[in-house]
């Protein structure tokens, strides 16, 4: 039953975060706080529990790999929150974490992690892909707080949103950061995963599925591709603001679409 107490923690988080948002009341804002680290606090020990069964971190089957990409994001979003003192993503942000975190909580999977997992550079591999991933999922609701408020200030009515989120040019520059670290760690989790299936045993069908016609991997570098584009166009070209809110938007739809149905359904290479 441990496994009920961080989603259950979150779900709370996720009330207070929405009722600070409407009413912005300091001490509600505190509470969505302390129960949100009590959330992450939960879900750290619960995946030491596992670890400490399983005799690895708990990522190699997709649903083991959605509970430790929450588990990121959360501790993700607890360092932006406290070091910009900004609380007004939380709800969009506990509103994801909820919703993927109810995936392993009421349907977990059994982690048997095959000998071809063993390598390493397995786990370097899987860590930087759910890291980027929360990066991604950051950017991703910035960018739907800046293009809300940019819609009201344009609109002329200065009230729910402009009086509740940070400036354009905060959520601006929040957001090219956030794409930036989840690039190079998508970078870094590509590459090496590249290494790993170069020395993995050809003998594995798995390891002879992974090529770029398989899904998971198609879908990866398109991810890539895109996000690619994203710091590109804002360093080179000037894009900001809405565009790169719109991009995040798009990018996150992408790593959603590959992080859940096609890890379950579709792919040949990846269903350890």
């Amino acid at each position: 039953m441990m496994r009920f107490v961080p989603l259950a923690l979150y779900a709370a988080a996720l009330a207070a975060y929405v009722w600070h948002f409407a009413v912005r009341h300091a001490a509600v804002g505190r509470a969505a706080t302390t129960l949100l680290v009590a959330g992450a606090f939960a879900h750290t020990f619960l995946i030491g529990m596992q670890t400490m069964e399983f005799g690895h971190v708990p990522f190699a089957s997709p649903t083991s790999a959605i509970s430790t990409f929450v588990w990121l994001l959360a501790l993700a979003y607890l360092y932006t929150e406290m070091t910009t003192d900004e609380r007004a993503m939380g709800a969009l942000i506990l509103l994801l974490i909820v919703a993927l975190q109810s995936i392993p909580t009421l349907q977990p999977g059994v982690e048997e992690r095959a000998a071809v997992l063993e390598s390493p550079l397995f786990g370097v591999h899987v860590s930087s892909l759910l890291f980027a991933y929360a990066s991604f999922a950051l950017a991703c609701v910035i960018g739907i707080t800046y293009v809300l408020l940019f819609k009201e200030i344009k609109a002329k009515h200065l009230g729910f949103f402009y009086a509740r989120l940070p400036s354009l040019q905060v959520l601006d520059s929040m957001n090219q950061r956030a794409i930036v670290v989840g690039w190079v760690f998508l970078t870094i989790g590509l590459v090496v995963g590249a290494v790993w299936a170069s020395q993995a045993p050809t003998t594995d069908p798995r390891v002879q599925a992974m090529q770029v016609q398989d899904p998971k991997i198609f879908v990866a570098l398109v991810c890539w591709a895109v996000y690619s584009f994203e710091v590109f166009a804002a360093r080179r070209i000037g894009w900001g603001g809405r565009r790169t809110a719109y991009l995040s938007a798009v990018g996150f739809a992408i790593v959603l679409l590959n992080f859940v149905p096609i890890s379950y359904f579709l792919t040949r290479s990846h269903n350890f």
